[in-house]
């Protein structure tokens, strides 16, 4: 893994927490995205070499409405960078890390993505990402 790519918290209002967040960082969100397949809305925000996502769910049952009836706002997950996320995923199934999801999958930020379950990683979703190359 080449470092941390960003750390995603999920939000109840969108609207609400990217103010919030522009007045914490000093900078305001440079992206705001709607990922259909994940029923989430997010918005990323650049700070120095870090990135912070910010994720609303869309629908009443989706994963971040769930997340966020059973803890409430707050950090949802961590991704790292990777080169090659096909076999990171390799890697890490032989390591024994159980992945949610063997098949890359198109996620916000024009990346591929592939998460890691948090009952093997001490209880933080992991997510994997790749940046989707243009041919």
């Amino acid at each position: 893994m080449d470092k941390i790519e960003h750390i995603g918290i999920a939000v109840k209002d969108l609207s609400v927490s990217n103010a919030l967040f522009a007045k914490l960082l000093g900078v305001e969100h440079y992206k705001t995205e709607e990922v259909a397949s994940e029923g989430v809305r997010t918005s990323f925000f650049q700070s120095g070499p870090n990135k912070v996502e910010l994720l609303e769910s869309t629908t009443e049952d989706g994963p971040i409405a769930k997340f966020l009836d059973k803890k409430g706002e707050g950090i949802h997950h961590i991704a790292f960078a990777v080169d090659d996320i096909e076999s990171e995923i390799a890697r890490l199934k032989n390591e024994g890390f159980k992945v949610l999801n063997e098949v890359p999958k198109k996620g916000a930020d024009n990346k591929l993505v592939a998460f890691l379950h948090p009952r093997g990683t001490n209880g933080v979703l992991v997510e994997l990402c790749q940046e989707i190359k243009e041919v």
